[in-house]
């Protein structure tokens, strides 16, 4: 019996995925509401307490990525990554992803990389090679240098989870 609740519960939360998806924008939140709700009274779960430290960590970050934006920090890093790339445009493949990289431990955010992907695609343009194959290998380690910056929300979050276990740093 408990399997088969397990396995309603889980067409309930990919259901309101899929009707959330499909509705889009505000939908998807409205949907997870739905999906929540059926699960809360329909099967008797009891509901979790609200992500505020998820919340809060979301808005230091944000503040500190527009402080950097404010102060120009964003875009002084986006010229020194240019001349980087452009001064190797031969080795682009491997160069544009270690930029990626260290930008974004660095920043502790990945929205750093969205400016350097016109400079990724013009260095690869100019001198004839793929852009996709720089451009996708800087997207993977862009990602992975968020879970190894210490100013990211991921961090943030992962020491939060981390601190109940007795590890600590």
């Amino acid at each position: 019996m408990e399997t088969v609740l397990v396995i309603l519960q889980a067409c309930v939360v990919l259901g309101a995925i899929v009707l959330g998806v499909r509705t889009g924008g505000l939908g998807l939140g409205l949907w997870g509401v739905v999906g929540t709700t059926i699960l809360v009274f329909v099967f008797r779960l009891e509901p979790g307490s609200p992500p505020i430290d998820a919340f809060f960590i979301i808005i230091a970050v944000i503040t500190a990525s527009s402080a950097m934006q404010a102060a120009g920090g964003i875009d002084y890093l986006v010229s020194i990554a240019s001349k980087i790339i452009q001064r190797n445009p031969r080795r682009l493949t491997y160069v544009a992803p270690v930029v990626a990289f260290v930008f974004t431990v660095l920043s502790g955010t990945s929205n750093i990389f969205f400016a350097l992907i016109p400079v990724i695609y013009e260095t690869a343009y100019r001198n004839g090679q793929r852009p996709e194959r720089a451009l996708a290998a800087s997207t993977v380690t862009s990602g992975l240098g968020i879970t190894a910056s210490p100013v990211s929300a991921a961090m943030a979050a992962y020491l939060v989870l981390m601190a109940g276990t007795g590890y600590e740093l």
